[in-house]
């Protein structure tokens, strides 16, 4: 006990060194969390390129362009602006936004809320503007490239706002859209001096793409942005390329007033002095004829193709340097791909979405929920790199050798992905947490799973024997253990891949929950794909992280015990002997490891994990099921009985890989049946009056357990993992209304659009803001899929066997 009380004094002494005197990011603030911001939209960008948030009222408010690292800075010179003329006047100049600042003053600023309107179904987003007394909509429809099941477009780091004009009135308008940006992300950096933009036009296949480069010139991951409209017949496009973004705005707007266009200066803007600003505009302008109807498209792209992380030592090319290349000089090709090339991808958009919006046996919220919580793909920190042209083998398994034959040819074809725990969670690929996640990336981007879990496979049987102290115990152990699954692959202040375990809250060799997951997911993946080659370099794998986990089965019943401290995901939540959710995944291993053993022809190791899952679900059974539910764990403490929502987890992935019935039924249906029945009853109806999902942790008597601070928490990701469970087990109803409280709370009740975090309890706590477990909602899709007969089709495999 005295071990865990001194844990304030160790974390802030590491804190305070960490933060003040190496001036580096804490992997976890405690002391310094993101404030709520009650103001986001759908972000801007593919996968692992960088982000660009905007807010549901039109502002830039969210950048993460720097791999893994957050900005939160709303910049005011980052707008559209409208301007209507009439008979060569114009009637009507406005910037379409709310607010009122102190800088660029003599802009139009303050449009009337009432006359706006925001929707979302990522990746795309829509804002209508009712122009106030002038007889003209608006429709913005912003576009990024989140594509299923394609690697090139999907990388892309662009965004394309399509701007729908309606004139009703009786008389031609002509219509002019301007959009201005700052040089930067309102960062310190934005001052640094030596940025300097400009103009640039690019015509390819008889397309031209006109606009502005800004040119970021900082020491440490240089970019460009580029601001563009599409000439076509009937439209123009003029620009600015370079305005002081701090001042009264005055030239900028007497410009754009005078005949709805820009002066279009050639040439390049000289280097920005230290302490100075700079921004840029792009116009694009039709006519647009008395009752009709016209379209602007506009563009921003950023390249920064060259990455170092925190530690500056490796340098990585993004994943769309493979298309666009790794000059720098991208920005304008990319904008013209993006602005020839958005109507494609909203094709297939549509086809993938369509199904799901039109299906009207789903609730309205259940497919915002579905759509809208992917966002956490491309803006979870999220990078996707190549590898380097000369990288071998050698190079990729470390000095273990993990003897993976595919390796190379995954990862040389699809890169590396990671995406953070949670912006303010700031660990890539945190394995425990992933597992829930995963289900979106292997349903939507297969390969990048694959990818990943070979990342994984190669930590596994390598090790880092660096000792140092852990936070919450205060012992000191090696960095990572031989034959662990590692509980993340780095920091992105560090250099990710190289130096794993950034998590030093526990010794995560000692966690019972990591060993496993890996286990579930290459049998859920293998399902999935059919990828026979995968199983297979992944076996050996398997079965030494099964050697490792069979040593927490220490009275020899075949079933592991926990170690007496929060040893897995709920890492605040001590479990003691036999327990409902780590048990429950260690059958859900042994019996996949029976089956992955079975389809590679491997007899001998099929036997031996035959015998321990009879063993086992004998010890199971009679150690923890009470009669209606599994207990959390058997140390027969006063918090042993406790309802735990996630007492299922072994089932799930079970059920969505189709092993949950005969030979293959590890827990007696009845008894799955009637714990999920009473979680229903207990953890969800009991709890908040049923509207907040499942409370982790609730007593038989009907009160949250509070033994810990995490017991009486409700975990969005866990929530929605549960609503799978129930579907998957027949109870449709109670699944969409368990989803369906957490869906509510935070989307609708709490504001926290494009941030669902891990956690909120009741009242007035929420935890880790934007978190990559709710992605998780994924397999509840999947369950309804298996449901309706859309399931992947029973696997074939020829028997080869792996022992001559």
């Amino acid at each position: 006990l005295l071990s865990y009380l001194s844990f304030p004094c160790r974390y802030f002494r590491w804190w305070y060194k960490k933060t003040r005197i190496e001036k580096k990011s804490a992997f976890i603030d405690l002391l310094c969390a993101v404030p709520l911001q009650q103001i986001y939209g759908c972000p801007l960008g593919g996968i692992g390129g960088g982000t660009i948030t905007r807010g549901w009222r039109g502002e830039f408010c969210r950048w993460q362009l720097n791999p893994g690292i957050y900005h939160y800075e709303t910049v005011i010179a980052d707008q559209f602006t409208v301007c209507l003329r009439c008979k060569g006047q114009t009637v009507y100049q406005q910037v379409l936004s709310v607010e009122r600042p102190s800088t660029l003053q003599d802009w139009n600023w303050g449009y009337c809320g009432h006359y706006a309107f925001y929707h979302a179904l990522y990746p795309r987003a829509w804002t209508v503007y009712e122009l106030p007394g002038q007889n003209v909509v608006l429709t913005c429809r912003q576009v990024s490239p989140v594509i299923p099941h394609d690697y090139k477009d999907s990388s892309l780091p662009v965004g394309v706002f399509i701007w729908e004009v309606e004139n009703g009135r009786d008389e031609d308008l002509d219509v002019s859209i301007m959009f201005s940006l700052q040089n930067g992300m309102g960062a310190k950096e934005d001052r640094s001096g030596g940025h300097w933009n400009e103009h640039f036009a690019f015509e390819k296949e008889g397309k031209r793409v006109a606009g502005v480069l800004l040119h970021h010139c900082t020491r440490m991951n240089p970019f460009t942005f580029a601001i563009s409209a599409l000439e076509k017949a009937g439209t123009g496009v003029t620009h600015l390329t370079a305005f002081n973004p701090v001042g009264s705005g005055r030239e900028v707007w007497q410009d754009l007033l005078q005949d709805g266009r820009l002066d279009s200066p050639t040439g390049k803007s000289s280097p920005t002095e230290k302490g100075e600003v700079t921004a840029a505009a792009v116009c694009a302008s039709c006519r647009v004829p008395a009752r009709g109807h016209r379209t602007l498209e506009l563009a921003l792209a950023w390249d920064m193709p060259r990455v170092h992380f925190g530690s500056k030592e490796k340098l990585h090319l993004r994943r769309y340097t493979r298309f666009f290349g790794s000059g720098g000089d991208a920005a304008p090709a990319l904008s013209h791909h993006a602005l020839t090339h958005y109507e494609e991808w909203e094709r297939k958009i549509e086809a993938w979405q369509k199904p799901i919006l039109e299906d009207s046996q789903l609730p309205s919220w259940y497919k915002s929920a579905l759509f809208n919580e992917l966002y956490f793909m491309t803006d979870g920190g999220t990078i996707w790199v190549e590898l380097p042209p000369d990288c071998r083998a050698e190079d990729l398994q470390g000095p273990a050798g993990a003897g993976l034959s595919h390796l190379l040819p995954v990862l040389r074809e699809y890169g590396r992905f990671a995406y953070l725990e949670g912006q303010e969670y700031r660990m890539y690929n945190t394995y425990d947490v992933h597992f829930y996640a995963s289900f979106a990336l292997v349903m939507l981007w297969p390969k990048l799973q694959i990818s990943l879990q070979y990342d994984i496979a190669v930590t596994v049987v390598n090790e880092d024997v660096q000792p140092r102290q852990y936070l919450m115990c205060g012992q000191t152990a090696q960095v990572k253990l031989k034959n662990v699954v590692p509980h993340d692959i780095g920091d992105p202040g560090d250099e990710p891949w190289q130096r794993v375990n950034a998590y030093l809250m526990h010794d995560t060799a000692d966690w019972k929950d990591l060993n496993l997951k890996f286990v579930l997911q290459v049998y859920r993946d293998y399902y999935l794909t059919h990828d026979y080659l995968y199983l297979r370099d992944m076996w050996p794998v398997c079965q030494a992280v099964m050697e490792s986990e069979l040593k927490f089965d220490t009275d020899n019943d075949g079933l592991i015990e926990n170690g007496g401290f929060a040893d897995q995901t709920y890492d605040a939540w001590v479990v003691n002997g036999a327990s409902a959710y780590c048990g429950g995944l260690w059958l859900a291993a042994v019996c996949m490891m029976c089956k992955m053993a079975e389809v590679l022809g491997d007899a001998k190791i099929q036997q031996k994990y035959t015998d321990i899952l009879s063993k086992g679900k004998e010890a199971f059974e009679r150690m923890l099921w009470n009669g209606k539910y599994y207990n959390y764990d058997s140390s027969g403490s006063d918090t042993s009985s406790s309802i735990m929502s996630d007492q299922c987890a072994g089932q799930w992935f079970l059920g969505a890989c189709g092993l949950d019935q005969g030979e293959f039924e590890v827990f007696p249906k009845s008894h799955v049946v009637s714990a999920l029945k009473t979680i229903f009853e207990k953890n969800v109806m009991s709890f908040a009056g049923g509207t907040m999902g499942a409370v982790n942790g609730m007593r038989p008597d009907g009160v949250p357990d509070t033994s810990s601070v995490q017991s009486n928490e409700v975990w969005i990701g866990v929530v929605y993992a549960l609503a799978a469970t129930m579907i998957q087990e027949g109870l449709v109803e109670e699944g969409f209304r368990t989803a369906e409280g957490c869906y509510r709370t935070v989307w609708e009740r709490l504001g926290m659009a494009f941030q669902t975090p891990e956690a909120y309890r009741e009242k007035k706590v929420y935890r880790s803001l934007a978190y990559m477990r709710p992605l998780s909602i994924w397999s509840m899709q999947l369950a309804l899929e298996h449901r309706t007969g859309q399931a992947p089709a029973p696997l074939q495999h020829p028997q080869i066997p792996i022992h001559p």
